[in-house]
Order: C-alpha cells, then sequence, then structure tokens
C-alpha cells in the first residue's frame, strides 16, 4: 500500500514537492488553500524562471505546475488545512490534518504554506495588486524602466528596494507615515546618497487611483492632514510578510515572526514533517529558491519513509 503524504501549499515549493513525492509513486494529496499558486498568482510576468525565454504569466506558470504535479498523480483539493494531530500507529508516527471537509491521516505531511505580503489595508486594493501595486521589487522592479514609483516601508528591507528599484526606475520616493525609521543608520544612509531617491516624509497614502492601475495616489501629511494628489507609475510595499502558520502554532518551532524553523535539513522537529519555502525562508522568498526548497523537502521526506519502514 502507497504510504500517503500530504502537502499543504500550493505555490512553487508545494506544488515543485508533489511532483517529486508523486513520481515517487507516494500517494500524493496536495491542499491548495485560499489562493491556489500562492502569491505568484498576483504577479504579471516572470522573467526570471529559468525555461522561459520570453518570461511567462505568474498564473500561467503555478497552473503549468500544479498540472505536471497533477499528471503524475498527486491529487489536488481546494481546501485549507485548520489543525494537525500527532500520533503513532503501531511503531510509525501518523498525522491527522483536520481540512474544510473532514479529518484525513497521513504518514507525512510537507509544510508548504508560504507567506502572504502585507499590504497598506486600503479600500479596493486588491484590484492594483500586479497592476501598479507590488510587494517585490526582485519579481518586479525590471518593468517600470524609467518610470517613477513609491516605496512603502521604514526598515532595512524597504532601503533595499528602494536602493534596488533606482537601477531601473528613473525616480524613487520613499514614503513614511514618519520621519523615524526601523531601518539600520548604513542602510539609510546608502538611500540618503542615491542620486534617485527621495524622501516624502510624514506621509501615508491613503488613496490608489487608476482604471485598469495605478496611475496616482492621495498623500495624507500626517502633520497637516492635507491630502493631495500625487502621480505616480508603481507602488512597491515593503512592510514584511505574513507567515502562513497559524494553524501549527504551538505545535512546531517558530521564530518571533512566526516563520517556522526547520531542525534537520527540511525536517521539523517533530518527524515526518517537512518544511519548505516560503513559511520559512525570510531572505530570498523567490520562485526558484521556494521550487527548490520543494524538491529538497520531497525527497527527504521520501527517505526518511524509507528509512522507517
Amino acid at each position: 500500500m502507497s504510504q500517503k503524504i500530504a502537502i499543504i501549499g500550493s505555490g512553487p515549493s508545494g506544488l515543485t514537492a508533489g511532483i517529486y513525492t508523486s513520481r515517487a509513486n507516494l500517494d500524493t494529496t496536495i491542499f491548495l488553500g485560499i489562493q491556489p499558486g500562492g502569491q505568484l498568482t498576483t504577479t504579471t510576468e516572470i522573467e526570471n524562471f529559468p525555461g522561459f525565454v520570453n518570461g511567462i504569466q505568474g498564473p500561467e506558470l503555478m497552473e503549468n505546475m500544479q498540472k505536471q504535479a497533477e499528471r503524475f498523480g498527486a491529487k489536488t483539493k481546494f481546501e485549507t488545512v485548520r489543525d494537525f494531530k500527532y500520533g503513532v500507529s503501531g511503531s510509525k508516527p501518523i498525522f491527522t490534518l483536520t481540512h474544510d471537509s473532514g479529518e484525513t491521516t497521513y504518514d507525512a505531511v510537507i509544510i508548504a504554506s508560504g507567506a502572504s505580503a502585507r499590504y497598506l489595508n486600503l479600500p479596493g486594493e486588491e484590484k492594483y495588486i500586479g497592476r501598479g501595486y507590488h510587494s517585490c521589487a526582485t519579481c518586479d522592479g525590471f518593468f517600470y524602466k524609467n518610470k517613477e514609483i513609491i516605496v512603502i516601508g521604514a526598515g532595512d528591507s524597504a532601503m533595499e528596494e528602494a536602493n534596488f528599484l533606482t537601477k531601473f526606475a528613473s525616480k524613487v520616493y520613499i514614503v513614511h507615515r514618519s520621519e523615524n525609521f526601523r531601518a539600520s543608520k548604513i542602510m539609510i544612509e546608502r538611500a540618503k546618497t542615491n542620486p534617485k531617491i527621495e524622501w516624502l516624509l510624514n506621509k501615508s497614502i491613503v488613496s490608489l487611483n487608476g482604471e485598469t492601475k495605478i496611475g496616482s495616489v492621495d498623500l495624507k501629511d500626517s502633520l497637516t492632514k492635507e491630502v493631495t494628489n500625487f502621480p505616480i507609475d508603481g507602488v512597491f510595499v515593503a512592510i514584511g510578510h505574513i507567515p502562513n502558520t497559524d494553524f501549527v502554532k504551538g505545535k512546531l518551532s517558530m521564530n518571533e515572526a512566526g516563520y517556522l524553523l526547520p531542525k534537520n535539513r527540511t525536517m521539523s522537529e517533530i518527524e515526518g514533517i517537512f518544511i519548505a519555502g516560503d513559511v520559512e525562508d525570510t531572505i530570498y522568498r523567490q520562485a526558484i529558491t521556494a521550487a527548490g526548497d520543494g524538491c529538497r523537502a520531497a525527497m527527504d521526506c521520501e527517505k526518511w519513509l524509507e528509512s522507517i519502514e
């Protein structure tokens, strides 16, 4: 009887893991969650994923990955995992997942539930995501050659993204609601000495404007309360990510921000539970690195299952 594997998440890490486990003749079920395809479904064109000379649309890439996993026998469920329990069947671990349609037991679990970008929570902002409204400079900065853009944030990541975006944009505005920054002094200094960066302090975005994509924003001055319209080609939000780990809080090790912490390569402290992708990656957050993580977790999972037979 084939061993049953559950993969939680449908981004590049989860779907790549599904390709590998199903090709290894493991009975694989992928829980797609509420956003099948993960963050890449909000990205228009991807030009840095190997093999696509002229780029590929984010949703198309993720659809292809899912079809590839299904081709090798992986089952997919448009369901979210809410909880899991760990037990023992005979001498082997067993994992019971609680999901939208009930409970199912598995012999191993790969958690690839990813992380969600923090946005500004503005009315109607969803329609602009990927259309002038972004959370990844490395992913989308290329499309803003000789254009003017805004970066929102006060930490090192915001300073880093602003500097990176000056490779393409003609002007980068750093917008922050106060004059106090969390970023390190060296990162602030790099931004201040960059001739393409301007600072819009004591200001916050209160509205995104445009028909099919962002054409301007409304900025509110935190001191005078005055609201002004500011024409802009794009907005990059660099205020962090939220790891999708609520369902394992208190059960697996994680850092203060909620990112999972693997203990032995890709395995968690509970043998049989593996971790892959943005749910633990706080540095790279790229489709290709997430796919690589999914491959590693799947291979580690397969070898671990062989070791306990």
